[in-house]
């Protein structure tokens, strides 16, 4: 089984549009793939995949509301499936996570010993665990907002793995350095061991600046497997018609493009290896 969580802590490196591609892509290669959006805000993954048009909607069962341990429902209506790709999506409640845990985690401390504490980051993965959701997918991926907070904690402490985009720009190169440093402070704070399965550079366009921002990615102890170059007029096409690349390309192009084919193939690639690097068989072979 292969699970991760897409993080990237600056903003505008294409984490979501990534995310949605992978997962598209994981369908693609035979797996049944399930995403979890816990981003509150509006930009997204449910809503470049259409699926969030509850997201406002006060009466309607949430992510947030089984966390707590107070369903509205079952926990598979939440789930909405859109090309091939299984998502749990966004709602308005994920803005109040942080309060909803907290009175969750004061509620239940009245029925426990004194020096008990409320596992506040650790609720994603008991929903999952208590709807035996491991055993229905072969791909758990969960796109959290890239700030910290219960949103990326739960997710990182349910996957337990990272695939961190990266832009190649002189702010990037920062995040370069202390990348590092960033998952060692995400391990110390959750008191688990985090894996990243890879590091994406994004929005690669040759430049000199850019080559040099690359060596410094090369210089990282963990894997990039791919550069993914920039592909502006593709992903925008993505969000306008609301669906993956493999899509767009497919029915919102009047013809193949050399240079998109090759970014697809390169996120299927990606793909690959992550499966791989969870000993996660593909298509035929599973």
């Amino acid at each position: 089984m292969l699970t991760y969580t897409s993080y990237s802590e600056a903003g505008g490196v294409g984490k979501t549009t990534l995310t949605a591609n992978l997962a598209k892509a994981h369908v693609e290669r035979g797996h049944d793939v399930l995403v979890i959006d816990l981003d509150q805000q509006r930009g997204c993954l449910s809503h470049l995949l259409g699926v969030d048009d509850n997201r406002s909607d006060p009466d309607a069962d949430t992510i947030v509301h089984h966390m707590v341990d107070r369903p509205q429902g079952e926990f598979e209506d939440l789930i909405r499936t859109t090309e091939g790709i299984d998502v749990i999506p966004s709602h308005d409640s994920l803005e109040q996570l942080d309060d909803w845990l907290t009175k969750a985690g004061d509620y239940q401390a009245t029925t426990e010993d004194e020096d008990w504490e409320y596992p506040r980051n650790e609720q994603l993965r008991r929903v999952l665990r208590e709807n035996d959701v491991p055993s229905q997918y072969d791909v758990i991926i969960v796109d959290p907002p890239a700030t910290a907070g219960p949103h990326l904690y739960n997710g990182i402490d349910a996957t337990r793995s990272l695939v961190i985009p990266l832009e190649l720009t002189g702010k990037g190169d920062q995040s370069v350095e202390g990348l590092e440093e960033l998952v060692a402070g995400l391990e110390a704070q959750l008191e688990l061991e985090v894996g990243v399965l890879a590091v994406v550079p994004n929005g690669f366009k040759g430049t000199s600046d850019q080559d040099t921002y690359l060596d410094t990615v090369d210089e990282l102890t963990y894997d990039v497997p791919v550069v993914l170059r920039e592909r502006g007029s593709l992903f925008e096409g993505c969000w306008r018609q609301q669906c993956t690349a493999f899509t767009y390309v497919d029915e919102h192009r009047s013809r193949k493009r050399d240079h998109e084919m090759e970014t697809l193939e390169k996120i299927r690639s990606l793909a690959a290896h992550l499966e791989a690097e969870a000993g996660l068989k593909g298509g035929d072979d599973k």
